[in-house]
């Protein structure tokens, strides 16, 4: 007699044919616990509500999906105007002064933008049956998932889990001040749940202790698909290049002391025969422009709008080094500590030497026990320009030891998680 599967519903808010960070998590879950022996069945908006860059990645997803026997309840959305970059709404005239009132007092009232989505997902969840679900897995931000997932589990009676990729009342790049109200609402949702997945180790500890917790939180970081990786074809740049790819959070996290070493390297291989160029790729351009002016470096500075996800895979896969900045503040919180960016893991999997800067007592640093991974502290200047001369010069270093950064390890871990939480 066959085993009966297990059966999850995964709330998933970011999920393809979206294009970003946070969709590498949430799809690696789903396909992963799917090849596991999980009947996996996704709750997220309609793909055909998002603003994508190349609409035949419906379709690709949707081969995906049948190929890894993923389920999918497409939801619609309210209140889209709360996020006109990603959503598909009208955005012109007068309803975009309308909408733009709106945000403001959004963000003033701290209503997620993503709370029209809520309603939606109820209600393409009413037909839902107890024998339909055997586990709820919810993955936050927006967090108004997590309310979601306690909404569905006293409706079907069933336990649910949540899945931290940031901090919600304590995350290191938020600007407004935690309110009470989510701390007791967090509180609640958390006690309640069955078991509790977050990124890194400081922030595992910083749930125990401020919810008493106990044993319920387990680390299940970020990583890489080692499948996906495989098919990158590297750009060929006809010089040595150093990557950078993602956003900044000024002031804690910038890219002031890269290009502080970068003046240093400028001067010190002036008249050099080896060509060297930065290339950075992202929506921060403005701030890597300004930093690269103040330093006297924008002649060696390559400047790339936000690109699809596989143009950038293809940049890091071809450069000679790829760059991760974390959190760089004067005063590290443990906050800051936790702060592990997803973007660590593709060069990771990649096969690309990373220049890792962030506190040497983070959780990021640990990562420096990988071959291939250099750890510098913001003010270790020389240092970085020491580490990028000697690449330019010709010195090899060659990654290793990342495996257990790889989803098809990650995914055993979460599987026992959610096995016992049943």
């Amino acid at each position: 007699m066959p085993t009966k599967k297990p059966k999850i519903l995964f709330l998933a808010y970011y999920f393809p044919p979206l294009n970003g960070i946070a969709c590498v998590r949430t799809w690696n879950i789903a396909k992963y616990l799917s090849r596991l022996g999980w009947d996996v069945t996704v709750v997220t908006p309609d793909p055909h509500l998002w603003r994508l860059g190349d609409s035949r990645d419906i379709e690709k997803t949707n081969l995906q999906l049948q190929k890894e026997n993923i389920k999918r309840i497409s939801t619609g959305h309210g209140w889209r105007f709360l996020s006109p970059g990603s959503l598909k709404c009208e955005n012109m005239g007068i309803r975009w002064f309308v909408g733009k009132v709106c945000r403001r007092i959004a963000s003033q009232w701290r209503i997620d933008r993503e709370i029209g989505w809520i309603k939606e997902a109820k209600r393409s969840c009413l037909t839902l049956v107890r024998e339909d679900v055997d586990i709820i897995l919810a993955s936050g931000k927006p967090f108004c998932s997590f309310r979601l997932a306690k909404w569905l589990s006293d409706k079907l009676n069933r336990p649910y889990v949540l899945d931290y990729r940031d901090p919600w009342t304590d995350n290191p790049h938020a600007k407004l001040p935690k309110l009470q109200k989510t701390i007791q609402e967090e509180q609640e949702l958390l006690q309640k749940s069955a078991a509790v997945t977050i990124v890194s180790p400081s922030w595992a500890w910083d749930l125990r202790k401020r919810y008493d917790l106990k044993e319920k939180v387990h680390i299940i970081s970020n990583g890489f698909d080692p499948e996906e990786l495989t098919q990158v074809q590297p750009t060929q740049f006809p010089y040595f290049t150093i990557v950078y790819t993602g956003n900044f959070y000024p002031p804690k996290r910038v890219i002031t002391p890269l290009m502080a070493a970068l003046k240093q390297l400028k001067e010190f291989r002036e008249g050099g025969e080896v060509k060297w160029f930065l290339h950075y790729y992202g929506q921060m351009g403005e701030h890597v422009r300004e930093e690269a002016e103040r330093f006297g470096v924008m002649d060696k500075v390559k400047l790339h709008e936000k690109v699809p996800r596989s143009v950038a895979l293809s940049a890091v896969a071809g450069g000679n080094i790829s760059v991760v900045i974390t959190s760089i503040p004067d005063h590290v919180t443990l906050a800051d500590q936790g702060m592990v960016t997803g973007k660590v893991f593709e060069p990771l999997g990649l096969g690309t030497p990373i220049l890792l800067i962030c506190p040497l007592e983070s959780d990021a640093a640990k990562l420096g026990s990988c071959q291939g991974v250099r750890v510098f502290q913001k003010e270790d200047v020389r240092g970085i320009t020491h580490y990028l001369n000697e690449r330019i010069e010709g010195k090899v270093e060659e990654i290793a030891g990342g495996e257990e950064y790889s989803w098809v390890n990650l995914s055993s871990r979460l599987n026992d998680v959610l096995l016992k939480s049943l």
